[in-house]
């Protein structure tokens, strides 16, 4: 009886010890310190090496730090003892987008996304990684699934309105575009954006608003300034000139194309 005394004394205090290992990882993370961070969740990890959380938060820390290959690692074994987490796929979705790997992150973002509808972070990284490759109306149908999670972040209209752009869509280019620069009144490629959009539907007017905006904030934006002097070369020649020859002396290829078309 003593021996299974003493042996129960001992597995109280393991668990105790693996419990809090766990939680100074925790405190370690949201701190920041992700080194002491691994370092508890290793001894966490010693008692319970099938602890999911515990193996979670590890892969995170060491994608904080760069080292992808053991967060890979951890993110995998995740997989293995539970295939249907989906953080786990997220992760393995985001260490290959930042490394650059669009077509392997959207591979495992999608998969994370059948398992967890509901996260905005999984659906929005996966819209942004169909852009690159070039999955356009997925992206598009999978950013509206994150908007309608969080109607109040702006990179979601952003980044739906350079989808709708590739599938030929300004008017709901521009739509987006106008979400996104309500909620970023001041962004530069928002309202450039916006102004570019605008210009393709016809609506010159309002494009023109935009490149001045743009043009306040940042007056050597030739880009803007060239689509500007377009717009107004009906309505202000003069002007229209002075901008595409500006633009064009600064290396824009759109004011260089259209200077001989509108000021001969």
């Amino acid at each position: 009886m003593k021996h299974l005394s003493v042996l129960f004394c001992i597995f109280a205090l393991a668990l105790c010890s693996c419990g809090s290992s766990f939680e100074s990882g925790e405190a370690y993370y949201q701190s920041g310190n992700y080194e002491k961070a691994i370092s508890s969740l290793n001894k966490s990890l010693f008692f319970n090496i099938t602890d999911l959380k515990a193996l979670h938060l590890r892969a995170r820390a060491y994608e904080e730090i760069g080292d992808f290959e053991n967060s890979a690692k951890d993110y995998k074994t995740i997989i293995k003892l539970k295939p249907t987490y989906a953080q786990a796929h997220a992760g393995l979705g985001s260490l290959a987008f930042k490394l650059k790997d669009y077509k392997t992150a959207e591979k495992h973002l999608l998969i994370a996304s059948y398992h967890d509808v509901e996260d905005f972070d999984i659906l929005f990284l996966l819209g942004r990684a169909m852009i690159v490759n070039e999955n356009y109306k997925s992206a598009e149908e999978f950013l509206e699934l994150a908007r309608d999670l969080r109607p109040k972040e702006p990179m979601v209209y952003y980044y739906q309105g350079i989808a709708r752009g590739k599938l030929g869509d300004p008017a709901g280019t521009a739509g987006a575009f106008n979400m996104y620069v309500t909620l970023e009144p001041e962004n530069i490629q928002g309202l450039y954006n916006r102004g570019f959009a605008y210009m393709t539907i016809g609506m010159k007017e309002w494009a023109l608003e935009d490149f001045d905006k743009v043009l306040k904030l940042n007056p050597k934006h030739y880009e803007a300034m060239a689509r500007r002097g377009v717009c107004l070369a009906k309505q202000n020649p003069s002007k229209a000139c002075a901008d595409l020859s500006l633009a064009a002396k600064n290396g824009s290829k759109y004011a260089q194309e259209n200077l001989t078309k509108y000021c001969q």
